[in-house]
């Protein structure tokens, strides 16, 4: 991982290429994704589309901006500083503007059957409406779900790993169709609060939206530390020492989660002439 950005970022065609790249990503996971949850979809078909969705994306633009495309995993990627706050906050607003986007256009294209719209909450989450699942069970689920999909991100991004050359945006992609298929019937499967967030908004939707916020940030926090300073490959008590210290940086450890010698360090960093 890169050392973490901070506000000199804002002066990186980069940065601002990142965030047209989460804005445009998150927009096209809501127009197709959610698009996928018209009248007569089944469960199956909406995970399936979730998950190809996820994974097409990650794929297209992962060497832009790492392809987040979900706040819960931008939440992730800070608490374990590899990305600033100041990064994050702007990935979370792309991404959100984005969902909006994406929901507004799927609103206009959205046909209708004798003058109702086919997908009136336009893919967004809700429980179901008997009452059945309470608002505590939906946070609980949203971010069990959650915490598979940033685990599966971290897990895919930990470049120290060996012996793993499949594809990293398919883990990815399925680890969210697998939670689908559990909790769409039960949540909605929101895992992503941009992507409920849009067309929640744009179809004025809103049942327990708090905890599809609460929930997959949770999980997506907790996926992330437990990855990190745990089961990663350079993961070691040293490591978890320096984590608490004002200077930690994931780089700084080799392989075996040992710190490596500073000046190596800044001479590995320099380019070549």
């Amino acid at each position: 991982m890169a050392r973490s950005s901070n506000v000199g970022d804002l002066k990186s065609r980069k940065f601002w290429a990142a965030l047209l790249a989460e804005f445009l990503g998150t927009g096209l996971l809501v127009t197709v994704a959610c698009g996928a949850c018209a009248a007569g979809s089944t469960i199956p078909g909406i995970s399936l589309a979730f998950g190809l969705a996820v994974g097409t994306i990650v794929w297209a633009i992962a060497h832009v901006s790492g392809g987040h495309i979900n706040p819960a995993v931008t939440a992730g990627f800070l608490v374990t500083r590899k990305i600033s706050l100041v990064r994050a906050l702007f990935y979370v607003v792309s991404q959100s503007v984005g969902a909006l986007a994406g929901a507004g256009f799927l609103q206009v294209v959205t046909p209708t059957s004798n003058g109702t719209s086919t997908n009136p909450t336009l893919g967004t989450s809700a429980p179901p409406g008997d009452g059945s699942v309470s608002r505590f069970q939906v946070l609980l689920i949203e971010a069990a779900i959650t915490f598979l999909l940033v685990f599966t991100v971290f897990a895919t991004c930990d470049s120290r790993r060996k012996g793993f050359n499949g594809s990293g945006p398919l883990a990815i992609g399925l680890s969210v169709t697998v939670g689908h298929l559990w909790a769409v019937r039960v949540t909605g499967a929101g895992t992503n609060p941009a992507r409920v967030f849009g067309p929640a908004v744009v179809s004025q939707t809103f049942v327990h939206h708090w905890a599809y916020w609460v929930g997959p940030l949770l999980g997506g926090i907790m996926a992330g530390l437990l990855y990190d300073l745990v089961f990663a490959e350079n993961a070691t008590k040293e490591k978890l020492s320096a984590f608490f210290t004002g200077d930690y940086d994931d780089d700084d450890f080799d392989e075996g989660g040992r710190k490596r010698d500073t000046k190596d360090t800044e001479l590995s960093s320099k380019p070549r002439e």
